[in-house]
């Protein structure tokens, strides 16, 4: 299907932006040939919708088929520019294709020592699911592939069996990451267990950061930050979050690592709740990991990092001890790195207290991005020191 590009948009498309926002009457799946008022040729993708968009594009050479030939091509791109992921004998969980970082927007697939896992974020990307799982086979040594389908009516994920070939693993898989060690479930929903995209983040929390301190991690969900934390030699970890499961999970997650759970602190609680509580006892905290989901609800409260980042920073300011570090993160990307620090000025200007940003940091290597489409690079952190 042909779709007529309006000459004002024209450019953007030359350059590379790969995310097709024109309406379509296509199907899911079906490729679309993008031209000028000339009819001349710009770009051929697919019809799949996915937030602000209506499908992708795949490639901007007019004779390059989206075939067999083609996912194969794409994917073995992918693996080489991971060579150094695979042959690490530090890590062994990783991103091995991110969406249109690696020329096809609506699919990431993920490396856990030996299973694959593709994740599907619309239904028109899935009709090539037999070329892609081909491509995978051909190019990468695998224990067993799974899947998950995140595009449910609602844009919920879809539960199903997720298993789709080699052998079945057994949960939890133990992986390491910077030689520490984590639990990976893709029998329980969405999410697996740890976030690949902060691999640096926790790093440099362990190596830099964590020494002698007494660290509160928000938003803690399995516990990962904590966990690094602690093998960096803080004096003691608090984490906290309001899933019951996240207590359960942190605990596994200190034991994997030899690190006794008892003597760090595991809290399941509204973290909104908690900071008045922090608050209101004057407890104090030398290193605070504040990466809270880009929209959250609770009983008493919603948040959205476009509209309450900024708040929610004066808070953690308020229980930040001088001198300490504040680990200011975010997945929201709906404003960038320039628009984030600018949202920490404002909350240290209303708090009336002075900081420097020590660093920071976006997404790691294996998450490979475009610099024609900034929203795929959402990961901002900065770790800021409390003046």
């Amino acid at each position: 299907m042909k779709i007529i590009i309006k000459s004002k948009y024209v450019s953007k498309y030359k350059k590379g932006y790969p995310l097709i926002n024109e309406e379509t009457k296509s199907k899911n799946g079906d490729i679309l040939t993008l031209v000028d008022e000339n009819s001349k040729f710009l770009a051929r993708g697919y019809a799949g919708k996915q937030n602000k968009g209506t499908g992708w594009i795949l490639t901007l050479d007019q004779e390059e088929r989206i075939d067999d030939k083609f996912f194969d091509k794409k994917i073995k791109e992918a693996v080489k520019y991971r060579k150094s992921f695979f042959e690490s004998e530090v890590t062994n969980a990783f991103r091995v294709f991110n969406n249109e970082g690696d020329g096809i927007g609506g699919m990431t697939i993920d490396y856990f020592d030996g299973f694959v896992l593709i994740n599907w974020y619309n239904k028109g990307i899935i009709k090539f699911r037999g070329e892609i799982l081909k491509a995978i086979k051909n190019n990468i040594k695998y224990k067993g592939i799974y899947e998950k389908k995140r595009f449910g009516d609602s844009g919920t994920y879809v539960e199903e069996d997720e298993f789709v070939c080699g052998n079945r693993a057994s949960f939890p898989i133990i992986v390491k990451e910077n030689n520490v060690n984590f639990a990976i479930y893709f029998d329980d929903g969405a999410m697996v267990g740890v976030f690949l995209d902060q691999r640096d983040v926790r790093r440099k929390i362990m190596e830099r950061y964590a020494n002698n301190k007494i660290a509160l991690n928000t938003f803690s969900y399995t516990g990962a930050f904590s966990v690094f934390a602690a093998l960096g030699g803080a004096k003691k970890t608090v984490s906290v979050d309001l899933a019951n499961r996240s207590r359960e999970k942190t605990e596994e997650h200190f034991a994997l690592n030899g690190v006794d759970f008892n003597a760090n602190e595991i809290i399941v609680e509204d973290v909104f709740n908690y900071f008045k509580y922090a608050e209101k006892k004057n407890l104090m905290y030398d290193l605070i990991v504040l990466d809270p989901p880009s929209f959250a609800r609770s009983k008493k409260f919603k948040f959205s990092a476009n509209k309450d980042y900024k708040d929610l920073l004066k808070q953690i300011i308020k229980i930040t001890r001088k001198n300490g570090v504040i680990v200011a993160s975010t997945n929201c990307a709906l404003f960038n790195m320039t628009k984030f620090k600018e949202f920490i000025k404002l909350a240290f200007e209303e708090s009336n207290k002075e900081y420097e940003i020590l660093e920071s940091e976006t997404l790691p290597r294996d998450f490979k991005t475009l610099k024609e489409f900034k929203e795929g690079n959402y990961l901002k952190v900065c770790f800021i020191k409390v003046k």
